[in-house]
C-alpha cells in the first residue's frame, strides 16, 4: 500500500495561494492614505432584508486621489449606505450630495499608521494560521499512511516537501506584511 500513497501538493498549494489571496483582499482594504475602491470592500449594507456589499448597492468611483464616491442606484438606501460605512471602523466621514455619497480620504496621522500595521500584523497571522492548518492537514494524511504501511523514509521526503511548501507561504505572508507596512508608513 505505502507505494500507492501520492499526496495531493496540488490541493495543499491551491488552499495556501487561498490564504494569501485572502490576506491581499484584507490588506486592500487597509487605508494607506490614499483613495482606492478597494477600501470598501469589506463593508456590508443592510438592503432588500439581507447584508450585502456597497458595490452591489451603487457604483464606487476614484475621482480624484482623496476622495470615494458611490452613486447610491436606489435613494432609500443612501442613509443605510451612510450608517454602514460611519459604523464600519474605516475612520472615514461621509458627505451625502443627493444619491451620491463622497468620501474625502484624510491624511493619516502618526498613531492611526501605527495602529494600520498592528491590524495588517494581525492580518497576516491569521494567514499564517491557516496556511499551518493546511500543512497539519498534510502532516495527517502523510501519518495516516504510515500507519497503514508507508515507510519511515517515504514518511521523512513527504513531511520535508509539506514543510518546504508551509515554509515558502509563509515567508510569503512575511514579505508581503513588510511591503504593507511600508506603505501604511509612507507619509
Amino acid at each position: 500500500m505505502s507505494e500507492d500513497f501520492e499526496l495531493d501538493t496540488d490541493d495543499l498549494t491551491r488552499r495556501m495561494d487561498g490564504s494569501m489571496s485572502n490576506l491581499r483582499t484584507e490588506f486592500a482594504s487597509l487605508r494607506t492614505g490614499r483613495a482606492s475602491a478597494s477600501m470598501l470592500e469589506p463593508v456590508q449594507v443592510e438592503a432588500y432584508g439581507q447584508m450585502t456589499p456597497i458595490n452591489q448597492v451603487g457604483t464606487v468611483n476614484v475621482p480624484e486621489p482623496r476622495m470615494v464616491t458611490i452613486n447610491v442606484w436606489d435613494k432609500g438606501l443612501v442613509g443605510k449606505v451612510e450608517k454602514a460605512i460611519r459604523e464600519s471602523g474605516l475612520g472615514i466621514n461621509p458627505q451625502l450630495n443627493g444619491t451620491i455619497i463622497m468620501l474625502p480620504i484624510p491624511e493619516l496621522n502618526e498613531e492611526r499608521r501605527k495602529e494600520l500595521t498592528k491590524v495588517a500584523a494581525q492580518y497576516a497571522e491569521h494567514a499564517r494560521v491557516a496556511i499551518r492548518n493546511v500543512r497539519r492537514d498534510g502532516m495527517d494524511k502523510i501519518k495516516k499512511a504510515k500507519a497503514d504501511g508507508m515507510s519511515e523514509d517515504d514518511q521523512k521526503l513527504w513531511e520535508a516537501e509539506v514543510q518546504d511548501l508551509t515554509d515558502t507561504y509563509i515567508k510569503k505572508v512575511d514579505e508581503a506584511l513588510e511591503t504593507k507596512q511600508e506603505e501604511i508608513m509612507q507619509v
